[in-house]
């Protein structure tokens, strides 16, 4: 191999290696900040695509714009009522400015991260228990719009904020369930009082009816009558009403004074 060869195969080594440090690829969910001697080129982020580098002056940041969803670890809460709790929640968020997520801060996850749990224990500590419970959405909302002023400046937009799951103490669960359980039988009391208020109404409204109605009372002395006897009784004793008797002591009583006339 002559020495013309070498120099021509050193010469095609350095091209491929420029080559391969000035041209990067960027997929559709990707951008990239470019620093040029330490100085950001251009307004704004760059990409998808063919990106285009000036060997070992351009340095290169990619930035993904793909929602990323953070788990926020378990964090001990102590609530307004004084109940303490172990709260963990999720955590939604993209970035919408890539510029500012390389130059404002320094890692964008870890700061999200660390603003997240910070932001949970410091809302959820000024809650109480009740509030937790019957109120996640309220309480969601406001993480969320809390968190999301704070990364708006490091350009993290956060969507969502859930708070995924609430552990109580043993005794606080006890608890809970023994007020379930009196609040149950409360319910199922006053129904019953209800009921017997309802069925005294109409039993006395029953007996009002009657009281105008002589006849209707009879009827429905007859009508027990007959229930009586559907069943197998061997004697039946049919106690006479006093008013079946009223036209007989009336007749009686006319009948009487008219012989002592």
């Amino acid at each position: 191999m002559n020495p013309f060869s070498v120099v021509i195969y050193v010469v095609i080594f350095f091209i491929v290696i420029i080559l391969a440090n000035s041209i990067r690829i960027l997929k559709e969910y990707e951008r990239a900040v470019v620093f040029r001697l330490g100085r950001v080129i251009g307004s704004g982020a760059r990409g998808p695509g063919i990106i285009l580098l000036v060997p070992f002056i351009d340095k290169m940041v990619r930035v993904s714009l793909r929602t990323v969803v953070f788990d926020v670890p378990p964090q001990d809460i102590i609530t307004k009522d004084n109940v303490s709790l172990k709260v963990n929640a999720v955590v939604y968020f993209r970035v919408v400015d890539p510029e500012k997520s390389v130059i404002d801060v320094e890692n964008y996850l870890f700061a999200t991260s660390q603003l997240s749990q910070t932001t949970l224990r410091s809302v959820l500590g000024q809650s109480e228990l009740d509030d937790l419970l019957s109120k996640r959405d309220k309480i969601n909302l406001q993480l969320q719009q809390i968190i999301d002023a704070h990364t708006e400046p490091w350009g993290v937009k956060v969507s969502n904020v859930e708070v995924k799951q609430i552990d109580l103490p043993q005794e606080m669960q006890r608890a809970m369930a023994k007020q379930a359980e009196a609040e149950r039988e409360r319910r199922a009391k006053v129904i019953s009082a209800e009921g017997e208020f309802q069925a005294s109404q109409r039993l006395t409204d029953a007996a009002k009816v009657l009281s105008e109605q002589p006849s209707a009372l009879t009827l429905r002395y007859l009508q027990t009558l007959r229930e009586i006897a559907t069943e197998n009784n061997s004697t039946t004793i049919f106690p006479i009403p006093i008013d079946f008797l009223k036209p007989f002591m009336k007749t009686l009583s006319e009948n009487v004074g008219n012989k002592e006339n």
